[in-house]
Parts: C-alpha cells; sequence; structure tokens
C-alpha cells in the first residue's frame, strides 16, 4: 500500500544519505580527530579512543567508537550513569561533550550500518536488561538504528536515571512513530545547533 511504500522510500534514502555522508565526512573527521587526539593525550596518558559494546537494531550488540572523556578506570566502582558534572569527565573530554566532537569516531559505526545520524541513543547492555523490566514497552525504541543524535537526545537532558529513560522513551517512540527526512533534517540542524553553542553534555 501507499504507507508501506512510503515508509520504504524513507528507510532507503535515509540508509543512503547515511552512507554517503558519512563518506563524505570521514576524511575531514580524521584531519579533527589527529588534533583531538594530540588534547587527550596532553591531559591523559591513556588510550585516545574508548570503545563500548552497545544494543542496536532489534537487540543486536555492537561496539560503539568514542573519544574517551573519562579517566581510564572510571568505571572501578561498577557500571553507572553519568552524573551532572561528574568528576570522572576530564577537563578536555567536558569540552568534547559540549561540543558533542566526543562522538565524532562513531560516523565509522554509521559508515558500517549499525547506527544512523538520526535515532534512539543507543543504550548499553547492562542498562538495557534493567530499563526493559522495568519500563513498558522499553524495546520497542529498537525498532530502527539508534542515532549519533535524535529527537530524544534533543529535547530531554540525559538520561541519569530509571525515571530518566521512561520520559526519554515518550520522545523516542514519538519519533518512531513520526519519523521522515524532515524531521531528520531538522534534528540535525538543531544538533548542529547545539554543539556550536557547546550546549551538549
Amino acid at each position: 500500500n501507499f504507507a508501506s511504500g512510503r515508509r520504504a522510500f524513507y528507510d532507503i534514502s535515509k540508509r543512503s544519505f547515511d552512507f554517503l555522508i558519512s563518506l563524505v565526512l570521514l576524511p575531514f573527521a580524521f584531519v579533527l580527530g589527529i588534533f583531538i587526539a594530540g588534547l587527550i593525550k596532553l591531559e591523559w596518558q591513556g588510550h585516545v579512543f574508548y570503545k563500548q559494546v552497545r544494543v542496536g537494531q532489534k537487540g543486536r550488540l555492537f561496539t560503539l567508537i568514542k573519544f574517551r572523556t573519562m579517566v581510564s578506570n572510571a568505571e572501578a566502582e561498577g557500571v553507572q550513569w553519568t552524573a551532572p558534572d561528574d568528576k570522572r569527565v576530564t577537563r578536555v573530554g567536558r569540552f568534547l561533550r559540549k561540543t558533542r566532537l566526543d562522538e565524532l569516531p562513531q560516523l565509522w559505526n554509521i559508515l558500517r550500518g549499525e547506527m544512523s545520524f538520526v535515532g534512539p541513543r543507543a543504550e548499553r547492555p547492562e542498562f538495557h536488561e534493567k530499563l526493559k523490566e522495568a519500563i513498558p514497552f522499553y524495546e520497542e525504541r529498537y525498532i530502527i538504528k539508534p542515532g549519533l543524535s535524535g529527537w530524544a537526545q534533543i529535547n530531554y537532558r540525559y538520561s541519569s536515571s530509571v525515571a530518566d529513560a521512561a520520559e526519554k522513551l515518550q520522545y523516542d517512540l514519538y519519533y518512531i512513530k513520526n519519523r521522515s527526512l524532515i524531521l531528520d533534517l531538522g534534528i540535525i540542524l538543531k544538533t548542529i545547533n547545539i554543539s556550536l553553542r557547546q550546549a551538549g553534555r
């Protein structure tokens, strides 16, 4: 029918956009990444990149790549949500988070088809199990690929509790129901604005 045909066109268009734009941006990201890696090394003599297993579309696990923004022993006391003014975040890491430059390596995840530029936030398996049990319909957010940014990410603060995750789920479900190329473009433009204003976290 018309609705399913329109959705198929959207899905193909979105994947084509993700692939082409990430391919174009990767060389620029590489050059900028060298500078970022230098800043990280000046402050902390550890690994530049931070790899973490996340839950993707239909529950498939994948390895997400980010620039390191925390001290290397950040989870010595176990897995925990990032808190406001988290002492584990380095000075360079704070800048990278505010500008969202820490997420630049995820262009590789997008190129590989594990993520999209727009979609729900990819959650960690440890939190996923907890949230799935506590929040009805939580797994519905995995119908589509997780995103570098998303409707929930630009409209709600960073999740630091089950209550926050439940609230953000409403935004994720709204996006899943109403997703379109126009909505995606609006989210991308607002994300760029947030990055330029250093209003990320």
